[in-house]
């Protein structure tokens, strides 16, 4: 008896396998056994094949739609490189771009992901640092307005940081240091709306730990000339005099010319006080640590010295 007659199973198996050999010689083969269905009744697989297309050809077509501005059909390209050429060249150029077109098209969330894959997976290219930058300008651009949540301005400081350190030399640093300054103004413009708010409440503990904010940990904004001058505000109120008069005398020795510091002194002149450094004051503390504060009232720099 034959093999094949004695296991019909074996049949069935040798008809499937020469239905697919016949199929690998090409497409018209496949179609003359269309009628033929070894899985029994059900819907017919119809093969399609996809012609390989170089990963150069499929790049330049992303780079083309991407200069037309045609960011998603761009990124659909750069994904095709990246997919079907993994761990190749063509495949980190394919990432970085993705991660651009994306950014472009302000897919900002996206385009963080990319980027800090790409990072992840090469952390040392030529084109790390443009990776970081792109990766610090999408939380940058989703930076809200100073009354609402500050999340993103943390991010956004966070990535221009890791720009700045890790890249030292890189083309992007002067710009990355430029957006720091803004988006450090943006968390320290935050910090002085909600201290203000617990102001109008006399919440006067609350403002001052929101003002005391700012001046230790964002002395070169413009916020800080107020944010002492609020301090004196807020010690008056609660009777602590001493402080009152360290954060007027503080704001008097940097910013002589502000027109927070002729706030501050005509306050505590209507207590018959004047501005008096003490040295031990956390205010004085603050300051000392650092070597230069920006105003950009009127774009003079006020030039902090270690107190006696």
């Amino acid at each position: 008896m034959p093999l094949a007659r004695s296991f019909p199973h074996m049949n069935r198996m040798f008809l499937r396998l020469a239905v697919l050999a016949l199929c690998g010689v090409g497409l018209s083969a496949c179609e003359t056994l269309d009628s033929v269905n070894p899985f029994g009744s059900g819907p017919k697989y119809k093969m399609e094949l996809t012609p390989d297309v170089p990963p150069n050809k499929l790049y330049d077509e992303g780079l083309a739609l991407q200069q037309k501005g045609d960011h998603e059909r761009a990124v659909k390209k750069f994904e095709q490189v990246e997919k079907v050429n993994a761990g190749s060249d063509w495949a980190r150029r394919a990432l970085l771009m993705q991660g651009f077109s994306q950014y472009e098209a302000g897919n900002y969330d996206d385009a963080v992901n990319t980027m800090a894959r790409y990072l992840q997976k090469n952390p040392n290219s030529d084109d790390a640092a443009y990776a970081q930058y792109i990766l610090a300008m999408s939380h940058y651009n989703q930076i809200p307005d100073i009354a609402r949540d500050q999340v993103r301005s943390a991010k956004a400081i966070a990535a221009l940081e890791v720009l700045v350190q890790r890249y030292p030399k890189s083309e992007y640093v002067p710009d990355a240091k430029a957006k720091l300054q803004v988006a450090r103004d943006q968390l320290a413009g935050h910090e002085m709306e909600v201290g203000r708010f617990y102001l109008t409440k006399r919440n006067y503990s609350g403002a001052i730990n929101r003002f005391r904010n700012v001046v230790s940990q964002y002395q070169t904004t413009r916020h800080v000339e107020e944010a002492l001058m609020r301090l004196s505000e807020a010690y008056m109120a609660l009777g602590i005099v001493s402080e009152a008069q360290t954060a007027a005398a503080v704001l008097g020795h940097n910013f002589p010319d502000s027109r927070w510091y002729k706030d501050a002194h005509t306050l505590l002149q209507s207590g018959g006080l004047e501005p008096r450094e003490d040295a031990g004051s956390w205010i004085s503390r603050s300051f000392r640590r650092v070597t230069t504060a920006v105003s950009f009232g009127d774009g003079s720099a006020g030039k902090t010295e270690p107190t006696e």
